[in-house]
């Protein structure tokens, strides 16, 4: 079973001088020797190094305390999550899947390997806590695939401890460059290695030409981010990460709403069936999400009524229908990412991004043409909003501002990929809409949760409990919603006279 780390850390040029005194860091009360460990890491990469160029390093490593597979995903600079899984001769299938979307139909081979002689140090307090581990690392990396050569070099790696204060590591990095170390110009070993052997670095593929300048440019960018954004959420999801499945069930609206909109720049004919497809990967995620959000909804509006109200196991009943909700859950969505068809979805996007199916505006400038589709998708927002609120209060203007919030967030995400050539009033379109999105969701987060009260309460009944704080519930609900329709209309006269583009 794999174990996931949260690893801190910075690298240092080093040069053959060893390792500068340490005990002169703030809070540093001792420099323990630990000793030396001989490290053999062999690194896998796809041949033409897709992981490289995402900065994923997977490795096999023998020697030290933890020999094994390790999967490292970025987070942010200097932060990644490690994913440790026992010594084997071959990848382990959670490792395996979890690089799936950027290793598809392709073959992981050893592309490096890299022998290291560690020296190791831990900084601890008065207290003989650990603040940070100190590594001296004499490294040889050997080319094993798409090149040759080998490279040599000494580094000084300073990683955080588990639970630790980030803010050391600058106190560390002060007292290294009073010494004459500098940062490493690589984020990685893996990086250096490739760029100091024969074969260079890991090279983008994804027909990004830079600044955008058309109409087509800007719409393109943006759908590369949110392709980007899905492949990268890809292991955040199968690991369960808190909020990775909405992020990518964003994603998935984004790029529909962009092919919907655009449609004068992307030929539909081509990105029709992706957003198809895409609608499938959306409800795929959404069937525990919105289950979950709801879940989330109930609770707290029950851990708020007065004890008085709240007659028979309302709890239990409320965490029965949540359970049945989540169980199966993860594996049924880890199945989704292994299938055929999400692969396929995945290289649809990277076509549209690498062979994108251009139609003539897209060779426009972008100001006129990217206005003009936000201008639509707006006054199609106004209609359904104007629309709902001739509907008295009942199931036909629910239905109503459903739709207008649906076309709201399409609006939004048309005001974003536009942003980057429209400025300020893209901007004020996003907060707009934004602002219009949250409040009627609100209002439908509220039909939602009423028709969930109505089954709980049916099945309470039946089953000879009292359905009275069901009906509270109901009640409270009732009255967010009617609050939530009733700022509607302000809300939205504010905006159409606010809308610049």
């Amino acid at each position: 079973m794999a174990d996931t780390k949260r690893e801190i850390e910075r690298k240092y040029e080093s040069d053959d001088s060893g390792l500068p005194d340490l005990t002169g860091v703030a809070g540093v009360a001792d420099v323990l020797d630990k000793g030396t460990e001989k490290l053999d890491a062999t690194y896998h990469d796809t041949s033409d190094l897709r992981l490289a160029a995402a900065s994923i390093t997977l490795r096999r490593r023998t020697g030290g305390s933890d020999a094994g597979w390790h999967l490292k995903l970025p987070v942010g600079p200097g932060v990644r999550d490690e994913i440790h899984a026992p010594l084997s001769d071959t990848l382990p299938d959670e490792l395996a899947g979890l690089v799936r979307a950027r290793v598809r139909e392709g073959q992981l081979v050893p592309v490096i390997r890299l022998t290291t002689t560690r020296g190791v140090h831990h900084l601890v307090d008065t207290e003989g806590r650990l603040l940070a581990e100190v590594a001296l690392d004499t490294v040889r990396a050997e080319r094993l695939f798409g090149g040759e050569g080998a490279a040599e070099w000494t580094e000084i790696e300073v990683e955080l401890a588990d639970g630790g204060d980030p803010s050391f590591l600058d106190k560390a990095e002060k007292r290294l460059r009073k010494a004459g170390v500098r940062p490493s110009g690589s984020a990685s070993k893996l990086a250096r290695a490739l760029a100091e052997t024969k074969g260079g670095r890991p090279r983008s593929k994804d027909g990004d030409t830079g600044e955008p300048a058309t109409a087509g440019d800007h719409v393109l960018a943006y759908v590369r981010a949110q392709r980007d954004a899905i492949v990268a959420l890809d292991p955040a999801v199968r690991l369960d990460t808190e909020d990775s499945v909405h992020a990518m069930r964003v994603a998935t609206r984004r790029l529909r709403s962009t092919f919907r909109s655009f449609g004068k720049i992307l030929d539909r004919e081509v990105t029709d069936p992706i957003a198809v497809e895409l609608k499938w990967l959306a409800g795929e995620l959404g069937i525990g999400r919105d289950k979950e959000v709801l879940t989330e909804r109930l609770t707290a509006a029950l851990d708020e009524l007065p004890r008085t109200l709240v007659s028979g196991p309302v709890h239990a009943r409320l965490d029965i229908w949540a359970k049945a909700v989540h169980d199966g859950s993860r594996a049924r969505l880890t199945g989704v990412l292994d299938s055929q068809r999400y692969l396929g979805l995945l290289d649809a996007l990277d076509a549209v991004v690498t062979g994108p199916p251009l139609l003539k505006a897209a060779r426009r400038e972008p100001d006129k043409v990217l206005a003009k589709a936000v201008r639509k998708d707006f006054e199609k927002v106004s209609t359904l909003v104007e629309g709902a609120l001739e509907q008295p209060p009942g199931p036909d203007r629910d239905l109503g501002l459903h739709e207008a919030r649906k076309k709201a967030k399409r609006t939004r995400y048309a005001a974003e990929a536009s942003e980057p050539a429209l400025g300020g009033p893209a901007r004020t379109m996003v907060r707009s809409m934004k602002s219009l999105q949250t409040l009627i969701g609100e209002h439908q987060d509220s039909v939602m949760a009423r028709q969930t009260l109505r089954e709980l309460s049916a099945v309470a009944h039946a089953a000879g409990e009292s359905a009275f704080t069901y009906g509270v519930l109901y009640g409270r609900e009732e009255q967010r919603a009617a609050k939530a329709e009733a700022e509607v209309p302000e809300v939205w006269t504010s905006i159409k006279e606010g809308a610049e583009l």
